[in-house]
């Protein structure tokens, strides 16, 4: 609608250069003109990054945080890494969680540590990037592409001993995806207000697609493109989505503007799909799509006959599939609450699990009420990138 207007606001101009014929009021119509056109194209920014005043305040955020979720022997300690304002070093945080000889205690203890940081990067709309060593695990926070924060979790030889996998796997992790977004701001505003690192799905060419994608990312969440395709069943469908007997040349025509349109996706799955994703042929035609644009796909598995998860592996694009059950097919909250515990119940019997759900009321007051004991649980909550392979 910016540009729309930008256009419409250029037609006038050009209607008043007509009639005014003073060189230096047509000069500065012109530049008054270029401004507004320069300034309707940076209105949709990345994030802008942090000062080192802000960023320290965040790292005081994260050791209270860290402080608050750890048992009171543990250490925590805080470095400004950006003083004087420097921007080449991020402020470091360093938390040494004390030994333990039970298991689920050590697992309930790092599961809610990293879900308190995570809480606070989510809010202050940082994106997280973790790896794993024998000492333990590292975080690094960023925004806008620049490194803010650093924190390394170590953890005692006893802890290490008696953590099965911690190396390998580390704490079992869940991700919940919530697809069919991009009718309703409002429902968007609740989600946000979650404040857990969800994975938000959006359908394109709804009247808030685009807006919800932005506001989504601002915020820190991940965004993926619900990408529509077409079912076996009576459900609604898209006005444009894949359907078996495309070409390659027709997918690429259809996908394309699609991804254009939403600058923040990381990844993308499917929509309905049914039909679609059981084709070989249409899923050879989009996964070297989705490999050039540097995007994972998950599988959301609507139908079993589906051959989009080994369609992508085999493109090699970086992929995962839904593995437990959808959230809310039934959409009842004690029903909910059960699928709910069965994703947590799998992720801890496979060390990761991919979950979907939807913006229904209940799913959402759901989420809201049980998310903060998922940790308390020895499950952590990661965006959905964390379990691609």
């Amino acid at each position: 609608m910016g540009r729309i207007r930008v256009f419409h606001h250029h037609r006038a101009v050009l209607r008043f250069l007509k009639i005014i014929q003073n060189p230096g009021t047509v000069s500065l119509l012109i530049f008054v003109l270029a401004f507004a056109i320069f300034f309707a194209g940076c209105k949709r920014k990345a994030p802008s990054q942090l000062t080192p005043d802000q960023v320290h305040s965040i790292t005081r955020e994260l050791a209270a945080a860290a402080r608050n979720a750890i048992p009171r022997s543990a250490e925590v300690k805080a470095e400004f890494g950006l003083a004087n304002g420097a921007r080449d070093a991020a402020d470091q945080l360093t938390v040494k969680i004390p030994g333990s000889r039970d298991v689920q205690e050590a697992r309930r203890i790092t599961a809610t540590l990293l879900q308190a940081l995570n809480a606070v990067g989510t809010r202050h709309g940082l994106v997280e990037q973790s790896s794993e060593n024998r000492e333990g695990m590292l975080l690094v926070y960023l925004r806008a592409g620049v490194a803010t924060h650093a924190i390394h979790i170590q953890f005692s030889g006893d802890t290490m001993a008696t953590f099965p996998g911690m190396n390998k796997k580390g704490t079992p992790r869940l991700a919940i995806i919530l697809d069919d977004l991009g009718s309703d701001r409002a429902v968007a505003d609740i989600i946000f207000g979650i404040r857990y690192p969800l994975t938000i799905s959006i359908l394109p060419n709804h009247e808030h697609s685009v807006e919800i994608a932005e506001a989504a990312h601002d915020r820190g969440y991940q965004v993926m493109l619900h990408l529509p395709m077409q079912s076996v069943g009576q459900e609604t469908s898209e006005a444009k989505e894949l359907r078996p007997g495309m070409s390659e040349e027709e997918v690429r025509s259809l996908v394309s503007p699609l991804l254009r349109s939403f600058p923040y996706i990381a990844g993308v799955n499917n929509h309905q799909g049914s039909q679609a994703t059981a084709n070989p042929t249409l899923m050879q035609a989009l996964m070297p799509l989705l490999r050039e644009n540097h995007l994972f796909y998950i599988d959301s598995r609507t139908t079993a006959a589906t051959v989009a998860y080994d369609t992508a592996r085999a493109a090699g694009v970086l992929c995962a599939f839904r593995n437990v059950p959808f959230l809310d097919d039934v959409q009842e909250e004690s029903a909910i609450r059960r699928q709910l515990e069965l994703a947590i119940r799998d992720a801890k019997k496979t060390g990761e699990a991919v979950v979907i759900g939807h913006p229904h009321a209940a799913t959402l007051r759901v989420l809201r009420e049980a998310l903060p004991q998922v940790a308390e649980q020895g499950v952590r909550l990661v965006p959905a990138s964390d379990l691609v392979h």
